[in-house]
């Protein structure tokens, strides 16, 4: 219990725990115990009050009449959502023993976690579950389902997650968003951005959607899916030609910039045209501007590295970014993530020495359908929290068809009865984060904040890190690291001399003063954490693994299997399936739509409000057509991933659609790659219809 749950009345400052770069400062305030307003915190440094309507009306999901207060033991079918309540102690033992006839009889290895971001505090999503399924001795899960491939492309480039500083943003004159809908994924970037509007800045938007970022752009720049790496290397062809780059950075910063200089004569403007869809004038007037101003970032956001070749792209663009010496400007440069600077000690708080066996076996979470129904030995039992892959892992029927297996013994913790919950055997209730004590670290800006409980656990809920202690005990296990407090927890992780970004940052500083600011002095590190210490436009460490070295575009999969390549992109109002279910949400959002361009349509024979079924390979789903130039022709663009239906149909899954291809760099996720057929919907012959 905290200071802020003894008090019935207030306002209380904490953060916010969504799995989103902003990481705004809130102001939750308290009557009777219940929470009755969620605001933004003036003072924090970043945010400045300002949040979205996700966050302003969580309290509508914390106190939906849907959220589960008790635990509940499976009595149908799986899927048929038929569960009786029972006791924490039941749950407990119903599950650890199970788990320990499935060891006796299938070793540990039987038994999978499965798990991402949907709580951002660290070690809830990445503490005492880490420790207890090393100690278990559980297949690994590899979580790459969202960062993955762009990390890995900008570690090849710049050796870590480091970027602009946002709040010298403030300083840009021309901010290049590219593939990133800022607006509803990065709304404190478009605040800054508007803020150094007023003094004459420009903002360019390069995407496959003109959506509400690239609807407020002083020039937007539409572009094929998955072809931004050729893009980028256009661009890189212009500066090299025309002189435009900068000699003294790329001699003193750079490797292989000579090798890139000879790599890009290939890539000319008629040629990227052809293969973007970017008219050749719009190449040259894209460089010519981008070396005319200073200082020139790039937002470089995750929608581009969702494709197969999503970790190149990310690259690519990276190397474009160095090419002038904006990352020597404060308010230049690139942001893809600032992670690095807020880096914990990982190891400290996931303690990945209690795995005996280092032999044990790792699944790619992009890839759960396929561990589910064809791996050998078979997984046995499936441990779902913070995560609700039944919606949003990729080949989403296969997911369930693996959820529908009988003998897999599934435990979902989770706030409501997700469609993943709905095939569980055992689902256990989960806190809030405004029930939980957890730090929290942004990938945007550079502050790291403290959120404590400010509120009663939600009828019976339990959060992750609680659940596990008491699994652990249950399952006999005796290490004092599986029993530490939560307090424990984050003093160990922020215990880190490795980051000198973290000097000054510990517990009961953030306890005074809730945020506080990486400390970075310099604009540009002295060394990268690259081989060579600098940017690496040639990686030899690439040469080696058996990628190209320099950034090389290379075609998307699959091209001409189907008609339309689709993109199913974020939404405004949920964040992938968090709010989705929630009818305030789901009411301001209003309709699952799919963007298709005007030719399109007039060719299939759809018209704007039409019901639309799109369908492939591994499924099918159905959107509502909205009809126009958002998109180029031959690419249709949903938002959002859409609960089912209220008679629990799957009818807007559009991850029944989506490939389990991971990409080419960091096992990635290639949601953005897949291709599809569409029709209208006909709809049923009735009497009414006909007369």
């Amino acid at each position: 219990m905290s200071a802020y749950t003894q008090q019935p009345d207030g306002i209380f400052k904490t953060v916010c725990s969504l799995d989103c770069p902003d990481q705004c400062g809130l102001l939750v305030h308290k009557e009777n115990g219940k929470i009755t307003k969620i605001a933004g915190d003036p003072e924090h440094p970043v945010t400045r009050g300002n949040i979205c309507n996700k966050v302003r009306h969580m309290a509508e999901r914390i106190y939906d009449d849907q959220r589960l207060t008790q635990p509940l033991k499976r009595t149908g079918p799986k899927g048929s959502r038929q569960f009786k309540p029972i006791t924490w102690e039941e749950a407990i033992e119903t599950i650890t023993s199970r788990w320990q006839s499935l060891i006796d009889e299938h070793g540990p290895e039987s038994i999978l976690p499965y798990s991402f971001y949907g709580n951002m505090g660290n070690i809830n999503a990445e503490g005492m579950d880490r420790r207890f399924f090393y100690r278990l001795g559980a297949s690994q899960i590899e979580r790459t389902i969202c960062t993955a491939a762009g990390g890995a492309g900008f570690k090849y480039t710049m050796g870590g997650s480091i970027g602009t500083d946002p709040e010298d943003t403030v300083h840009t004159r021309l901010f290049i968003l590219w593939g990133i809908n800022a607006v509803s994924t990065n709304m404190h970037q478009i605040t800054l951005a508007q803020q150094a509007r007023k003094q004459g800045a420009k903002i360019v938007v390069i995407d496959v959607h003109r959506n509400q970022t690239g609807r407020m752009a002083d020039w937007f720049i539409p572009i094929l899916p998955g072809t931004d790496t050729a893009l980028a290397l256009g661009l890189m062809h212009v500066l090299f030609a025309e002189d435009r780059v900068d000699e003294h950075f790329l001699r003193e910063y750079t490797v292989g910039h000579e090798e890139l200089r000879e790599h890009v004569k290939s890539y000319d403007p008629a040629t990227v045209s052809g293969i973007t869809g970017v008219p050749v004038e719009d190449i040259y007037k894209l460089a010519r501007m981008y070396s005319e101003t200073s200082p020139a970032m790039i937002r470089i956001g995750n929608g581009l590295q969702h494709h197969d070749n999503g970790g190149m792209n990310t690259r690519a663009i990276t190397c474009l970014s160095v090419l002038t010496g904006q990352w020597l400007v404060r308010g230049g440069g690139a942001i893809r993530s600032n992670s690095a600077y807020l880096a914990h000690n990982a190891a400290a708080l996931q303690r990945p020495d209690l795995l005996q066996n280092r032999n044990t076996r790792s699944f790619n979470m992009n890839q759960l359908g396929r561990a589910l129904t064809d791996t050998q030995p078979p997984v046995h039992s499936l441990y779902v929290y913070s995560c609700n892959p039944a919606v949003v892992a990729p080949r989403a029927a296969q997911v369930r068809q693996g959820l529908e297996r009988e003998d897999l013994f599934t435990v979902v913790h989770d706030l409501f009865l997700t469609e993943t919950a709905a095939y569980a055997d055992i689902v256990l209730p989960a806190t809030s984060a405004f029930e939980n004590l957890d730090f929290y670290t942004s990938y945007w800006h550079h502050y790291m904040q403290l959120g404590q409980p400010i509120i009663e656990n939600y009828g019976q809920s339990k959060s992750n890190t609680e659940v596990f202690r008491l699994l652990a005990a249950a399952m006999g296990f005796e290490e004092s690291a599986l029993q530490d407090s939560d307090e424990q927890l984050i003093r160990q992780a922020l215990d880190h001399p490795a980051n000198p970004y973290l000097q000054g940052i510990h517990y009961d500083a953030l306890q005074d003063h809730h945020y506080l600011k990486a400390n970075r002095p310099e604009i540009y590190p002295d060394r990268l954490e690259t081989p060579s210490g600098k940017v690496e436009l040639y990686s030899a460490t690439m040469a080696r693994l058996g990628l190209p070295p320099l950034p090389t575009y290379i075609p998307l999969q699959e091209q001409d299997q189907h008609d339309y390549i689709f993109v199913p992109g974020p939404t405004h109002n949920f964040l992938n399936s968090t709010f989705s279910n929630n009818a305030k949400h789901a009411g301001m959002e209003k309709l699952p739509r799919l963007f298709i361009n005007t030719a399109d349509a007039e060719r299939e024979g759809i018209a704007d409000g039409d019901t639309v079924v799109l369908s492939n390979q591994y499924g099918s789903c159905e959107l509502i057509a909205a009809v126009g130039e958002t998109v180029l022709p031959g690419v249709v663009v949903s938002q959002g991933l859409w609960a089912d239906t209220p008679d629990h149909q799957p009818a807007h899954l559009v991850n029944a659609l989506t490939p389990d291809r991971l990409s080419d760099m960091g096992g990635g996720a290639t949601f953005f790659s897949g291709r599809v057929d569409l029709h209208k919907k006909q709809l049923p012959v009735t009497l009414e219809s006909i007369g």
